[in-house]
């Protein structure tokens, strides 16, 4: 055995006596100062020490002569550490008749004599670690040393009298581990095993619950250690903002305070607020089931679940997992072409990805300027669109029936969101477009075009109401007249021929949807296109004599206002019917 150990070993004769404190007056004379001192492990008492670095910590402790068993648990704090038990044996006894005396801050003896000791248990990790057994037959001390070589650390130590467990700490199942159940985009599910503790008592008489710590660091293996953790990355935080301040003798005085400091009870318990934002924990009773939410997508997470015991102020630890959530699911962004006239669908059904759609443009030209134009087809729809270049919005509005024009300027490419929003009918009126392929309905229609040499909106006819004369009407000929504007545009007149019972019932609206274009007329229906341009927008009135028509026929005319820039304007559509006798 070596000489240190015997040392210690004699140190401890104080056992000898269960507990008196007491030392001989002859061998300890007042004036002697002692080398170190004897730290006692209290029974049934929770005792925090701290583990200086690379130094190790001695505590004693005696058991009782009835004594049927021990157990003597140890949780480090934050890092692993190294600890052993050892049962010492002392040859000879003391005069039982010599005078002791005593002092009242902490046991201190002196002892010489031979004596034995024999390990009866080590450990390394930053795990609890229990050991259970019977006592030493012919222990008279045990001394219990600890040792860290990392850093300066802290170990938790619960000595228990008699045969079982304590009690004092909450149970961990067979399989202590944390299972994953699902992983989303903000959110993560996880089980794990119950505790004895918890399964074993009625709910009413149940004082335990679980807590599930959340963060982006690590796993902790203690609720210490979420403290120790947290409160070194406070400072870290802290002298990233001090890093111009003088330095003082602080980490000096630091040291000798580690070293110094004596054991002192601290029960385990939840901390009720953490330093560090980046923590979150989540107290939830007895269910061992447990989603939590509002993460980021994308990335990376640790859980921690401990179960507390709020009496004894206590604290057990599953084995954490960590799980990244999924990241964003991409949206989906069309490019449009230069001119594209497009027409925009929305499927039916409740999923965001169901009512809305992206799109992408890149104006032509060094101005960056373009105009969009948007229109739509049903009744009851309630669209919106909005317009955002480099993550900032430049314009959002609604969408009707009448044509929306939207000025594009100064941005080499845009981002077009539009979006359904709802209907008032609680359905989605569309209209079916025969130009499409197998009559696709369609709910938006929508072109984009590059604006060389423009710096705003294309004018707009001040009405767009058709007029007819009765009294240019005749068997085979009518004449209109509209409205134009101060740019030189063309403009194409459509005719469309009525039955008499579509002509007696008014079906008019359902031919001539506002969204419907030239595009989706046949070029049998096209009577003449011309350019006009005046101006002054008071007298910019032009007119068209459409002949080859047939006597006491009710015909539908359609005018469009056909620009080089975004969709094509209808009129309002004008029903005449020519005279049967002239």
């Amino acid at each position: 055995m070596a000489p240190a150990s015997l040392s210690w070993c004699y140190g401890a004769a104080l056992a000898l006596i269960c507990g008196s404190p007491l030392v001989h007056s002859a061998l300890a004379p007042e004036n002697e100062v002692p080398l170190r001192s004897t730290t006692w492990l209290p029974e049934g008492k929770i005792t925090s020490v701290t583990l200086p670095k690379g130094r190790t910590r001695r505590l004693y402790f005696t058991l009782r002569k009835k004594a049927s068993g021990m157990s003597v648990t140890v949780s480090p704090c934050d890092l692993p550490i190294e600890w052993s038990l050892a049962a010492c044996t002392l040859k000879d006894k003391p005069v039982k008749n010599l005078q002791w005396s005593s002092k009242k801050s902490m046991p201190e003896v002196w002892w010489r004599g031979p004596g034995t000791e024999e390990k009866i248990h080590s450990f390394t990790g930053d795990a609890a670690d229990t050991y259970s057994g019977s006592p030493h037959p012919h222990a008279s001390i045990y001394i219990l040393r600890l040792r860290s070589k990392q850093q300066s650390t802290r170990a938790t130590l619960f000595l228990h009298e008699g045969q079982g467990s304590s009690g004092i700490f909450p149970l961990l199942p067979a399989d202590p581990r944390v299972h994953t159940l699902g992983v989303g985009m903000t959110s993560v599910s996880l089980s794990w095993a119950p505790s004895a503790s918890i399964t074993s008592l009625p709910r009413e008489e149940n004082n335990y619950e679980y807590c599930v710590l959340v963060n982006s660091l690590r796993n902790y293996p203690s609720l210490c250690a979420v403290r120790e953790g947290t409160e070194r990355e406070k400072d870290h935080q802290q002298d990233k903002k001090e890093t111009n301040r003088k330095e003082a003798a602080w980490p000096v005085l630091k040291d000798w305070w580690w070293e110094q400091w004596d054991t002192y009870p601290e029960a385990q318990h939840l901390p009720s607020s953490f330093p560090v934002e980046d923590v979150q924990c989540v107290c939830q009773g007895t269910e061992s089931v447990c989603t939590i939410s509002e993460l980021l997508p994308d990335s990376p997470y640790y859980f921690d679940v401990f179960v507390i015991d709020r009496l004894n102020g206590t604290s057990a630890a599953y084995k954490g997992t960590s799980a990244r959530t999924h990241e964003e699911a991409r949206r989906a962004i069309t490019p449009l072409r230069e001119g594209e006239l497009r027409w925009v669908t929305f499927k039916n059904g409740g999923s965001k990805s169901n009512s809305e759609q992206f799109f992408s443009f890149r104006p032509r030209g060094w101005q960056q300027s373009g105009l969009l134009t948007l229109q739509s087809c049903g009744k009851g729809d309630m669209l919106k669109v909005t317009v955002s270049s480099k993550g900032q919005v430049l314009t959002s509005q609604g969408v009707g029936p009448d044509l929306a024009h939207i000025w594009l300027q100064g941005s080499p490419s845009y981002l077009i969101h539009l979006q359904r929003e709802g209907t008032s009918a609680g359905q989605i009126p569309t209209v079916i477009d025969h130009a499409l392929p197998g009559g696709l309905t369609a709910s938006v229609k929508m072109q984009i075009s590059s604006a060389y040499h423009r710096r705003e909106v294309p004018s707009l006819p001040s009405t767009l109401q058709i007029k007819s004369f009765n009294r240019l009407r005749g068997c085979n000929s009518v004449t209109l007249a509209w409205m134009g504007t101060e740019e030189r545009s063309l403009y194409c007149v459509y005719r469309r021929r009525l039955g008499n019972q579509e002509a007696e019932t008014g079906g008019v609206s359902a031919l001539t949807a506002p969204c419907l274009g030239p595009e989706s007329r046949s070029d049998t229906e096209r009577v003449l296109c011309k350019y006009f341009q005046e101006l002054n927008p008071r007298r910019a009135v032009t007119t068209a004599v459409i002949g080859g028509l047939e006597p006491g026929m009710a015909y539908v005319f359609d005018v469009y206002l056909m620009r080089r820039w975004g969709i094509p304007i209808k009129y309002a559509s004008k029903m005449v019917k020519t005279r049967k006798e002239c």
